[in-house]
């Protein structure tokens, strides 16, 4: 029987890998377009999770096309370090400080994450694009997920600011639940020029920001910032928030805490033409960071009662890092976001 080499170390037994179609989702690991799974347990209901930094490669066949890809990331109670040893720790589930996250894809940062566990899956959508010539002859296309203080290409400055913020080994238990590729349509139609404005949650929907996760169609209009960060990324032409200018607002609101700490952020507040707002409760934008070059000209920010609105150009090449601050018993909140082309 012949074992005659065919390009490279393949073999007569081994099974030519055709490449996945476009459109196509992908939302299980035992898919032959998954060809390379580096640090990635494989799933059957979701492509897999992450045991520590690594990658998904899958083999899609982009004929030379400008390609769209979603990835959605997720933790869960399972979403602990250690967990593919057999006996994570619940205790560590669902507590603790919010993982920052890097999506890359072909050697190039594409988006961040910031994702927090707890009682319930929290998810985060990842949108970009990628241009033919990033594409090789292979098919290959490679997800990979790095935490923030791992790899090239990210600031000290950055680094340094989050540290004690974020979990150290945030890409631990992390879930990558499906990979979708389609031809994107910035190959074939103009990009929408119409201001438009998004509540907290639509903005974390679209990608364009990420602050903790969403939990599926319950999740309030309104975010909460409790860990005092939030990531706006750069989105493909088409998505909610490519180019142009942003205009974040952020709130605040009084912390769930005892009924004696609740009266007396009552005696404090006073009425107002939307209800009761906060003296002096409005959150201030600190630093504004790119997470390649570091720190950034400084926020434009206004205040009017307990309102924040921070104006900033759309990121084009890197996610930009906001940090927060907010008076004590007050959690800082993203309201909106306004996209103006």
């Amino acid at each position: 029987m012949s074992t005659s080499l065919i390009a490279g170390t393949a073999t007569d037994f081994d099974r030519l890998v055709v490449p996945c179609e476009v459109p196509i989702e992908i939302a299980g690991g035992q898919t032959a377009a998954l060809q390379v799974a580096d640090q990635v347990h494989r799933g059957v209901q979701i492509v897999g999770r992450f045991e520590r930094s690594g990658l998904a490669g899958f083999k899609v066949a982009a004929a030379g096309r400008r390609l769209r890809v979603t990835v959605t990331l997720a933790v869960d109670a399972g979403s602990v370090r250690g967990w593919h040893e057999g006996e994570p720790d619940p205790a560590e589930a669902g507590k603790g400080l919010p993982r920052l996250i890097q999506v890359r894809s072909q050697g190039r940062l594409r988006q961040c994450v910031l994702l927090k566990a707890g009682s319930r899956i929290k998810r985060s959508v990842v949108v970009f694009d990628l241009l033919p010539e990033e594409m090789p002859d292979d098919g290959l296309i490679c997800i990979e997920a790095l935490d923030i203080m791992e790899g090239r290409g990210v600031s000290g400055a950055l680094r340094e600011a989050v540290t004690g913020s974020v979990m150290e080994d945030g890409v631990a238990g992390l879930r990558i639940d499906s990979v979708a590729f389609a031809v994107s349509p910035a190959e074939n139609q103009a990009t929408a020029a119409a201001r438009q404005t998004w509540n907290g949650a639509g903005s974390e929907d679209s990608s364009l920001i990420s602050c903790g996760g969403l939990t599926g169609r319950r999740d309030r209009e309104s975010r909460s910032l409790r860990s005092g960060l939030l990531i706006v990324n750069p989105t493909p032409p088409g998505v909610f928030g490519s180019g142009g200018a942003l205009t974040i607002r952020l709130g605040s609101r009084a912390e769930a805490t005892s009924g004696r700490r609740v009266r007396a952020l009552i005696r404090k507040a006073r009425p107002g033409a939307n209800g009761w707002t906060f003296r002096a409760g409005a959150p201030a934008v600190q630093q504004v960071l790119s997470v390649q070059d570091g720190d950034l000209a400084p926020p434009i920010q206004s205040t009017s009662g307990n309102i924040t609105e921070l104006e900033l150009p759309a990121p084009m090449d890197a996610p930009v890092l906001v940090v927060v601050t907010a008076k004590q018993g007050v959690v800082p909140t993203l309201l909106s976001t306004t996209w103006t082309p």
